[in-house]
């Protein structure tokens, strides 16, 4: 089992929050926080619909706020915290900034890159290997999600 600190709890509580923050905007609902010396330096939610960009995921957001706060595109002493397990786009992005550690929630059989269905982030063949701490708050954030998606496939066809 892994290990969590009491500040992954509460990095997980700002990460739900965003994702949250992401339903209420009908996105798909994953949040993401980093933090650097116990603060917050990067925030996002998905936006691919509100952006209509597909790069738009919140892991990609949350590294991009964070790289200007901190005036780095190195987050080697951050730790990032995604309610949904990092896709390939997203784990590379966490790789090539440099990501300390890595918690997450849900696992993504479908398309998880952190572990599911490639394991870019522990790869040894890459010059970054970043520590993953899986299933936190794994519950809550797959509700979200499950929810999220009845919802889409309850709803009337849009067109």
């Amino acid at each position: 089992m892994p290990f969590f600190l009491k500040d992954d709890e509460d990095a997980m509580n700002s990460a739900l929050a965003q994702a949250r923050t992401g339903l209420d905007e009908g996105e798909v609902p994953v949040g993401c926080v980093i933090v650097h010396d116990g603060v917050i330096v990067g925030r996002g939610h998905n936006q691919v619909e509100r952006l209509k960009d597909a790069t738009a995921h919140a892991e990609i957001v949350a590294i991009g706020a964070a790289s200007t706060a901190l005036d780095s595109w190195r987050l080697s002493e951050c730790t990032l915290y995604v309610t949904l397990e990092p896709c390939a786009m997203c784990a590379g992005a966490i790789v090539l900034a440099r990501v300390g550690r890595v918690v997450f929630g849900a696992l993504d059989p479908k398309a998880g890159a952190c572990g599911s269905l490639r394991d870019f982030p522990r790869d040894p063949r890459l010059n970054h290997r970043v520590v993953l701490l899986p299933r936190a708050r794994e519950a809550e954030c797959g509700e979200l999600l499950t929810r999220w998606f009845a919802a889409k496939r309850a709803a009337p066809p849009s067109g």
